[in-house]
């Protein structure tokens, strides 16, 4: 006896541990043997560049999640040493993303223990979905629900920094209120806070523009240009960790000289984080003991949105970039990686992890050769963590806002509102939806979305287009399957003798059986003929082991009018 071996099912027999499996299972197998000096040196290079991004980035994210600083850290460097194990695209880094820690901070509100135990369970939901080879789920995310929850989370997300760049404290974290005090405090703002704050944007935005105008990869006929533009380039991808140190010596000179004027990040823990299994019980300010009962009950919703979340941005990244770079990987076995870092990270202390979009295309740009890349990237955030974390004291939050601030604006992408009105105007209905229930709840924008569409779905499955034409009879062509909510609107729409053209039906359930019955019946009592045309030879098979009384079908549609025309 045997069961399926795959990457999503294990075989046992006595084949089960062939290299190919194994191989399917950890994909460093498959790259490992053939892994040289060149892809050494390329790896080296992508994992440093990316490194010096993903350090400021985590440590900004962390405040996103409502997060101390160091959990940024700690989420950021499990990800390459799993994934460079179990992953399929070469390009891909995972670490906490700005989407990801504003959803773990609309379920546990910055609760560090908590924060970590949902790691845990959002990875073990990820790693079974992907053992069931569930990942077909996603797909009833809709574009639409997607591009409505990025932009409302840029939104959100962005805004939520303006308080660190006025140097702000107190402000409520609900979005609305956050809007209205913000704005509110203006006469509060620290003067040091908002000019560091709008020197590090301005920093920011020109080496992004930078950037976009410098492809390392033109050779110009100069060496020297070549080199330059090279120069340029490397600068401007690690913009990020350069603005911060450049920041964070400036607050050190003034620190130093007896000068606060800007809001400092402070105390950290200093050291790796040890090696635990995640808590499973939390104590409240007062003392009290909330069970792993009640913390999961406490999640709600948000145990499904996660999972479902980190899955379809890591998925979708892995996707485009294996597309440009014209390779393939296993969704299912991305499921995997992504699951069992989450559960991995959950012993480091870290919140969910996903794939970065924007650390990927750097990985991408850099010319990263393999996996191996995240293992250097992952080994800087460690080398950070050992020996680095006194001197965060001294990074100003609002440098770590502007960095934030710079990273979501590209997700605000309201051009494909008029995309959708060009093409299917009903689908700016679930991004309506998702976006303004967003600002509410986070999780509940994407299950309003969801829901909208859901109903649309439905309804055209209800609904299925009908093609009438009238040649003495009335002649409706089923434009889709027929199931059991159609049934209802073919009564309703059939006043007198009917032929249903039903070539393009392939499919028909057990409830269309029982109401088609309930149809003849009704018909025979109107003295209405009702005929089936051209039935596709399952169907017609299905329909008469029903033995349907007063069922009658032809092979053509002339055929159908010539008995019809005979009837009258």
């Amino acid at each position: 006896s045997f069961l399926p071996c795959s990457p999503g099912f294990l075989w046992i027999s006595s084949g089960c541990c062939s290299l190919r499996n194994l191989k399917a299972w950890v994909p460093i197998l498959s790259w490992l043997p053939r892994y040289n000096i060149r892809w050494l040196q390329m790896d080296l290079l992508a994992g440093i560049t990316v490194g010096m991004t993903t350090v400021p980035q985590a440590l900004a994210y962390a405040e996103v999640a409502g997060l101390p600083v160091e959990y940024g850290l700690y989420s950021a460097f499990m990800g390459g040493f799993i994934y460079s194990l179990l992953g399929t695209s070469k390009d891909v880094t995972l670490g906490p993303t700005a989407i990801m820690s504003l959803l773990c901070f609309s379920v546990v509100g910055g609760q560090p223990h908590r924060a970590v135990l949902l790691s845990l369970l959002c990875g073990l939901i990820q790693a079974v979905m992907a053992l069931l080879r569930l990942g077909f789920l996603l797909d009833f995310i809709s574009f639409p629900v997607i591009k409505g929850f990025t932009c409302a989370a840029a939104v959100t997300i962005g805004f939520g920094q303006i308080k660190n760049i006025l140097g702000l404290h107190g402000i409520p974290s609900q979005f609305f209120l956050e809007v209205y005090y913000t704005f509110y405090r203006i006469p509060e703002a620290r003067i040091g806070d908002v000019i560091l704050g709008l020197l590090c944007l301005i920093l920011l935005v020109l080496l992004v523009f930078m950037k976009a105008t410098v492809d390392p990869g033109d050779s110009p006929d100069s060496k020297y240009t070549r080199v330059s533009r090279k120069l340029v380039w490397t600068v401007a991808t690690m913009r990020n960790a350069l603005v911060v140190v450049a920041a964070s010596l400036i607050a050190f000179s003034w620190d130093a000289y007896g000068h606060h004027v800007f809001t400092l990040t402070g105390e950290t823990s200093q050291g790796l984080p040890p090696f635990r299994p995640p808590p499973t019980s939390d104590t409240t300010a007062n003392g009290t003991i909330v069970s792993f009962g009640d913390i999961v009950k406490g999640f709600g919703e948000g145990l499904a949105v996660i999972p479902f979340m980190g899955l379809l941005e890591s998925i979708a990244i892995a996707k485009a970039f294996a597309s440009q770079n014209n390779y393939r990987i296993d969704a299912n076995q991305e499921l995997l990686a992504i699951g069992v870092t989450n559960i991995m990270g959950s012993f480091v202390s870290a919140y969910p992890v996903t794939g970065s979009f924007g650390r990927t295309a750097v990985n991408s740009q850099t010319g990263v050769c393999t996996p191996a890349g995240g293992i250097v990237t992952s080994a800087i955030v460690l080398l950070s963590l050992a020996f680095l974390m006194p001197a965060f004291y001294y990074i100003p939050k609002a440098s770590l806002a502007a960095v934030i601030i710079c990273a979501v604006a590209p997700m605000v992408d309201f051009h494909v509102v008029a995309k959708m009105w060009r093409i299917r105007r009903l689908d700016l209905l679930p991004f309506a939806v998702t976006f303004l229930l967003s600002f509410w709840q986070v999780q509940y924008g994407i299950i309003g979305g969801v829901a909208t569409s859901g109903v649309l779905l439905l309804y055209n499955v209800a609904r299925p287009q009908i093609k009438v034409s009238d040649h003495g009879v009335l002649l409706m062509e089923l434009a889709s399957g027929l199931s059991f909510p159609a049934t209802e609107h073919l009564s309703s729409a059939s006043p007198r003798s009917v032929v249903l053209d039903c070539h393009h039906v392939s499919t028909i359930d057990y409830s269309v059986i029982s109401e088609l019955k309930d149809l003849l019946r009704q018909f025979k009592l109107r003295e209405v003929e009702l005929v089936f045309c051209r039935l596709q030879p399952s169907v017609l098979q299905v329909l008469l082991a029903a033995d349907l009384q007063g069922l009658r079908s032809t092979d053509s549609l002339e055929a159908a009018l010539q008995l019809m025309s005979e009837n009258q």
